[in-house]
C-alpha cells in the first residue's frame, strides 16, 4: 500500500516534472506498521524515482506509521499537526520536509 502510493506519486511527478525543477534531493521514509518499510525518493534532473531500502544518503528522513503516511500523501493529514503531535518525526534538513509538503499538495 505504501509502496504503491509512492509509485503513484512518482509517476504523477514524472508526468509533470516542472514541480521538481531544480531539485536535487533524496528523502527517506521510515514507515512503521504492517505495510511499512524503508523507502527513498530521489528527485534529480527533473526526474523522480522511488527505491526500497537505503542505497542513497538522504538529506531528510521522515518517520511515521503506514496509516499516517497514506493520510499524509492523500492530504488527509496536516504535516505540521502530525509533526507537532509526534505522529511525524523529521531527521535532517527540516526545510526539505516543508518543500515536500508543497509537493504533496500539488
Amino acid at each position: 500500500m505504501v509502496k504503491q502510493a509512492l509509485e503513484q506519486l512518482v509517476a504523477k511527478i514524472n508526468g509533470n516534472p516542472e514541480v521538481i525543477k531544480g531539485w536535487d534531493v533524496i528523502y527517506q521514509f521510515d514507515i512503521s506498521g504492517e505495510n511499512g518499510g524503508t523507502f527513498q525518493a530521489r528527485f534529480q534532473d527533473e526526474k523522480a524515482e522511488i527505491v526500497e531500502g537505503t542505497p542513497f544518503e538522504p538529506q531528510c528522513t521522515l518517520q511515521l506509521s503506514d496509516q499516517n503516511f497514506i493520510k499524509l500523501i492523500n492530504n488527509q493529514l496536516n504535516p505540521t499537526t502530525a509533526f507537532m503531535t509526534g505522529k511525524l518525526k523529521v531527521k535532517g534538513d527540516v526545510s526539505l520536509a516543508l518543500k515536500l509538503k508543497g509537493l504533496f499538495k500539488k
